[in-house]
């Protein structure tokens, strides 16, 4: 109430709710969706094709080794009954030992290919980081935003942004 009672005061307050209610008119926010970047981006979707062929023969390989192993595992089970017990055990050593081996290949597979994939991510998105800062330039954005809760359509320039990587040679 005290504060009331000084007008210079009222008049500052009123001064700044009318000069920030300016500027937020004119500030400009958008919006980019990268996984859309990631899924429509020609970039991206040369990126995965890249990742694609180089390790296609590795995967190949190690679905090979894996319906080998299942089928020697199979062969296993319906044999076991009549082998003697020492066949039974070195058997059973013996598919223990591939499938420790195929375990330690496959999981050396998903972690180069997720190596590469971040690596490959990572090219893609800085080249969608460079773009979005021409189009925020070129349109006199604020502010862009990656990541939202909720984000009302009109500020989402994620075409804008797929259209003008996809320019981009």
């Amino acid at each position: 109430m005290k504060y009331l009672t000084r007008p210079w005061l009222v008049v500052l307050l009123g001064a700044l709710a009318f000069g920030s209610q300016a500027r937020a008119d004119d500030f400009r926010v958008g919006f980019v969706n990268t996984d859309r970047i990631f899924r429509e981006a020609n970039t991206a979707k040369a990126a995965q094709a890249k990742l694609e062929q180089e390790f296609s023969r590795r995967e190949k390989e190690l679905n090979d080794l894996g319906a080998g192993l299942k089928s020697a595992s199979e062969r296993f089970e319906r044999e076991a009954p009549t082998l003697a017990e020492s066949q039974r055990a070195q058997r059973q050593k013996a598919l223990i030992d591939q499938d420790r081996e195929f375990q330690r290949k496959r999981r050396e597979f998903q972690e180069d290919l997720n190596a590469r994939k971040n690596e490959e991510l990572q090219q893609v998105l800085d080249r969608a980081n460079r773009v979005v800062r021409q189009v925020a330039e070129q349109e006199k954005y604020d502010l862009i935003l990656q990541e939202a809760v909720y984000i009302n359509p009109k500020h989402d320039i994620t075409d804008k942004v797929i259209k003008a990587l996809n320019a981009v040679k």
